[in-house]
């Protein structure tokens, strides 16, 4: 089966990065994903010292998303690079830290996940629904890293 999500208040809203589920990591706390996301876009670019602040005080994931979308800023030169990765490793946290919306990942066992964007054919589906989907492959892929985790604990305990 497929499981198609995008939007925070429709089913499985909680696999969205605009998810109200914040994660601390690298010893800053962050309120969504989004938040992290696009202010990792900007690590070591000339716009970093203005740009990071500014995302990290957003009052929304979608305030977040607008600032780091913002075309007339330097990116970090190994963003196309390191993006996937740095995505990962904060879906890694969401889910680890939350324990009522780690249930509702490993309850959708071996499901293909899609973020159903209409705009976006990078980390969802797109329009035509032919996108990459880099971010269902990653919840499904921290999905099996939880189970793998789960097995060595229930192993080792």
């Amino acid at each position: 089966m497929t499981i198609y999500f995008y939007k925070v208040w429709q089913p499985y809203g909680c696999f969205s990065n605009f998810s109200p589920h914040g994660i601390h990591i690298q010893g800053t706390y962050w309120p969504t994903v989004e938040h992290y996301y696009q202010a990792h876009k900007f690590v070591g670019s000339t716009d970093a010292a203005r740009m990071i602040p500014l995302i990290h005080a957003a009052a929304s994931p979608e305030e977040a998303a607008a600032l780091g979308r913002c075309s007339d800023r330097q990116l970090r030169r190994d963003w196309d690079l390191v993006k996937t990765q740095i995505m990962r490793e904060a879906v890694l946290k969401k889910f680890l830290t939350h324990a009522d919306i780690r249930e509702v990942l490993l309850k959708t066992g071996d499901d293909i996940l899609v973020e159903n964007s209409p705009t976006d054919s990078f980390w969802g589906c797109g329009a035509n629904q032919a996108g990459q989907n880099h971010l269902g492959k990653t919840l499904m892929s921290v999905r099996e890293e939880i189970r793998n985790l789960r097995s060595l604990t229930v192993i080792y305990e």
